[in-house]
């Protein structure tokens, strides 16, 4: 697969570059190599063999709550968080009184993700900027950084990650003016039907939404879910 690329660093009035993606996908589209999709032929057999093990399984609901529960605190120790699964059920049952910031990031992020499957699964609602707009709401509504992030709104002003501020910074995702724009573009990329697979196309999604970053906090664990409901409309999951 020959090199794409896929933006520009462009200097900003402030001085600082930030990252402008090219329109998306590509004119040329996606050429992928025999190895790209023999790691696809992998990806999606093992992506198979978990979604029939539940099937076997003689409680798949309680399996399913308990999955969520892990996946919740994996996703939430990416971005820093130290509590653990365990953690996390001891607070729902109220084994203590104290609840540490760790654990509500989980616990916000279960409630994230319950809501989701309330949505897709029982209200059919359509992966749409909105759904994700809705999914950062429930993730974000008076968790510790609520001040900062603007639940349920796409941002207004400059993010950057890595850094005291955008010049220095590791990565500046596009200025907010822009991102409305590269998200639709994303959204008729959903579910425009075309011959990328599946998980490839899953992957690509989540780096493009993660390349604008339209909220000011939250976009990774909500690109997660995001990645969730997709394979599950995709009927790759049995359940989300």
């Amino acid at each position: 697969m020959k090199p794409i690329e896929i933006g520009k660093l462009i200097t900003q009035p402030e001085g600082f570059q930030a990252f402008i993606p090219n329109p998306f996908p590509p004119k040329d589209g996606f050429g992928f190599t025999p190895a790209i999709l023999r790691k696809d032929n992998q990806a999606t057999r093992l992506l198979g063999k978990l979604d029939g093990i539940t099937k076997l399984l003689p409680d798949a609901d309680f399996f399913l709550l308990m999955y969520l529960r892990k996946d919740a605190a994996s996703s939430s120790q990416i971005e820093g968080t130290v509590a653990t699964m365990v953690d996390a059920i001891e607070a729902e049952v109220k084994v203590s009184e104290k609840i540490t910031t760790d654990v509500d990031d989980i616990s916000h992020y279960i409630k994230a993700l319950n809501y989701g499957m309330q949505r897709v699964t029982k209200d059919n609602f359509p992966l749409a900027l909105r759904l994700v707009r809705e999914l950062h709401k429930e993730l974000m509504y008076k968790a510790r950084v609520t001040q900062y992030s603007n639940p349920g709104e796409f941002r207004e002003s400059q993010n950057w990650i890595g850094g005291t501020r955008p010049d220095n910074a590791s990565f500046v995702p596009p200025p907010a003016d822009k991102i409305l724009g590269y998200l639709g573009e994303l959204e008729r990329f959903m579910h425009t039907e075309n011959i990328i697979p599946v998980i490839i196309k899953a992957g690509l999604i989540h780096a493009q939404f993660e390349t604008i970053h339209p909220f000011l906090d939250g976009n990774g664990r909500t690109g997660r879910m995001l990645i969730t409901f997709y394979l599950w409309k995709e009927g790759f999951l049995e359940k989300p």
